[in-house]
């Protein structure tokens, strides 16, 4: 059975993509100054307990706490990653004393392919009080695709609850979702279901 539904919100895509906190600028170490032409499978980039904040127009649309990121530029395939988890709040203009969040217990982003990974007790809070938790979740930012095949459980705002068992694919601005295997207790006016 197949599970389909249509919001109107960005949420998902801004956590992510705000989990772009991947993108640093700064660090406490630069180790390549030490390295010489020895093996390039170290981090070049360290930043220890980091707290970041993104703003976008004096707006603050994101703050990311990682008690260590690490960033690999020297080797074919560069990477970030912050292997003792993440906790991030990403903001919406329109609601800005409302943060959506995404925690969990690892995360890593490959630079060329734009890809993300997260994983260990995966939690997803929408600023529209939606709530998603998996163990693991992708995002193949140039196919704007989200995905999981873990079981996926979701809590919507209204109190009903949906079950991926099978897991799920998203569009990464998460208005459109399909869950496989689902089952649950929701609110039918809301959501339209689809058999295949």
């Amino acid at each position: 059975m197949n599970f389909s539904k249509k919001i109107s919100y960005k949420n998902i895509a801004c956590l992510f993509s705000c989990a772009i906190f991947f993108i640093l600028t700064s660090c406490e170490e630069d180790l390549t100054k030490n390295k010489g032409n020895q093996s390039k499978n170290f981090p070049s980039q360290i930043i220890n307990n980091a707290n970041i904040i993104q703003r976008d127009s004096g707006f603050v649309i994101l703050r990311a706490k990682a008690p260590i990121i690490e960033k690999y530029e020297l080797i074919d395939s560069p990477y970030t990653v912050a292997r003792r988890g993440v906790d991030i709040q990403f903001y919406d203009k329109k609601k800005p004393k409302i943060p959506g969040t995404i925690k969990a217990k690892y995360a890593k982003f490959y630079d060329y392919k734009q890809f993300y990974e997260a994983k260990g007790n995966v939690r997803i809070t929408t600023n529209e009080g939606q709530k998603f938790a998996m163990q693991s979740i992708f995002w193949d930012q140039r196919k704007k695709r989200i995905y999981t095949k873990d079981t996926v459980f979701v809590t919507m705002e209204d109190g009903s609850t949906l079950v991926g068992a099978n897991g799920m694919t998203a569009k990464d601005d998460f208005s459109e979702y399909t869950f496989y295997n689902n089952s649950g207790d929701f609110n039918s006016k809301r959501i339209s279901e689809n058999k295949k």
